[in-house]
């Protein structure tokens, strides 16, 4: 029988089980209870903002965001051509127009001469992605970028609660950050998604499109989430130190490289994706011959040069805290069968 091992495992205690009971016994509330306030006010306060705003996912969230700000029909909102589609589907569902951007050879972010580049009169926004849960290169660039030319700067945080630049969380950077707790998130609530802002107007338009397109998170998926995130990082530390074992041995293995760790920057590892030089297919295949789970995140939403060139070589291998030794030891292995073919 192959081994098999997973992209991701949901981490969950019985700590998480019994805050969901304690909701479902109450008999009552399930929507609209009090530790959707709880779970709102804690990830508001751990980024550095002064509201938090649940979500039924992060799509959700940063249409609403865009909402909240006055984005819509005629407007354009600049957004990297590398990142998963549900950004630039937040910038359709608004009714404004994705304009796609390059990004960065090192974090995979947005490239800020490239966005600039494509600033118009109808330019409203930029989009900001926190790729793989690591941190934009030139956030900081970035959002002096947006304020010089009058726009909105939204933080893509989906993949990276509990990453910082330096001391600094992302989600604080721009005027409005938002994050995902869908599947294998470091904090996950099955399906959900927080808008951050520091603005009460926007804070309030937020609610106002959540109630009106029931776009509601449940009290039992905010209780699922406040006990998952008292654990937060904990579960960041147990990716960072699985990351730096694989990242450790991967040097070794010709042709394939590990995720970029650039100075002063400290990721997630919400996804450990390497670039393979040649052959990414046929290691794709390989491993999943051998029972470990690959993905290829993402394919590009727009035919740019560094893009384009990144998304031919990326590849998604397992990351979770419980990812034993013996488990990635396994991965390596499989990754040198390939390398010496």
């Amino acid at each position: 029988m192959k081994t098999q091992i997973p992209l991701y495992k949901v981490h969950w205690t019985e700590d998480d089980v019994n805050a969901v009971t304690q909701v479902i016994r109450r008999g009552m509330y399930w929507t609209g209870g009090p530790e959707n306030q709880v779970f709102e006010n804690a990830v508001a306060s751990y980024v550095g903002r002064k509201h938090g705003v649940s979500f039924n996912s992060g799509t959700s969230a940063l249409t609403a965001l865009l909402l909240a700000h006055g984005v819509g029909p005629g407007d354009e909102v600049i957004v990297p051509a590398f990142t998963y589609p549900s950004t630039a589907d937040a910038v359709k569902f608004a009714g404004a127009t994705p304009v796609y951007a390059d990004i960065e050879e090192e974090t995979y972010g947005l490239d800020i001469d490239d966005a600039e580049k494509r600033i118009t009169e109808k330019t409203r926004a930029v989009i900001a992605v926190h790729v793989y849960g690591l941190p934009c290169f030139h956030i900081r660039e970035l959002c002096v970028m947006a304020k010089t030319h009058g726009l909105l700067l939204i933080e893509d945080a989906a993949e990276a609660l509990g990453a910082a630049t330096d001391s600094e969380r992302v989600g604080s950077f721009g005027d409005a950050a938002f994050f995902s707790f869908s599947g294998g998130k470091v904090v996950s609530t099955g399906e959900g998604g927080m808008a951050v802002t520091d603005s009460e107007e926007v804070e309030r338009k937020l609610r106002e499109v959540r109630q009106s397109r029931s776009w509601r998170m449940s009290s039992i998926q905010a209780a699922l989430g406040l006990s998952q995130f008292k654990r937060l990082e904990h579960l960041i530390e147990g990716r960072r130190m699985n990351a730096w074992y694989l990242s450790t041995h991967l040097p070794e293995i010709e042709g394939v490289r590990p995720p970029p760790t650039p100075w002063g920057r400290n990721p997630t590892y919400q996804f450990y994706t390497v670039r393979v030089e040649r052959g990414r297919d046929r290691l794709k295949a390989l491993l999943e011959e051998k029972g470990v789970t690959t993905k290829i995140y993402f394919e590009p939403l727009s035919s740019l040069p560094t893009t384009t060139r990144v998304a031919g070589e990326v590849l998604t291998l397992p990351m979770y805290p419980e990812l034993t030794p013996k488990e990635m030891n396994y991965i390596l292995e499989c990754v040198r069968e390939f390398a010496e073919v």
